[in-house]
């Protein structure tokens, strides 16, 4: 086969370093590199990883916030497998991290939804 693998996502934040934090601080990924830019608007490349899971979130000057419709055409949003629902819920709730959507049994997983801090859809699955 041609293609392997998604190699990474990328990501344009609001705020860098509170998105960093989000991710490290509460998701549990770790900063893999660091690279400042010197290609404006590009600040900083910032690779973060869980797992063999990996998003690039990329530092510019003056982003530009993306719609709140969550059915507009492009990306959608990124989803996060999960060992136990309920405890992973209470652990962000813990946390202050507001739930978008609680999750629901969907037969063969439960499926729920938080928000990074620039609103981007994280899905939560924990498969059956």
């Amino acid at each position: 086969m041609m293609f392997k693998r998604v190699d990474h996502v990328e990501i344009v934040p609001g705020n860098a370093e509170k998105t960093i934090d989000f991710y490290v601080d509460i998701l549990g990924f770790r900063i893999r590199s660091r690279k400042e830019m010197k290609m404006p608007p590009m600040k900083e490349i910032v690779y973060i990883e869980l797992g063999d899971t990996v998003l690039e979130i990329i530092s510019v000057d003056d982003p530009k916030p993306k719609s709140n419709n969550p059915w507009e055409v492009g990306y959608r949003g990124i989803a996060l497998e999960v060992d136990d629902m309920a405890m992973t819920v209470d652990y962000l709730k813990g946390k202050g991290i507001a739930i978008a959507q609680e999750p629901v049994d969907l037969g063969n997983s439960f499926r729920g939804e938080i928000r990074d801090p620039d609103g981007l859809i994280i899905e939560l699955r924990q498969w059956k």
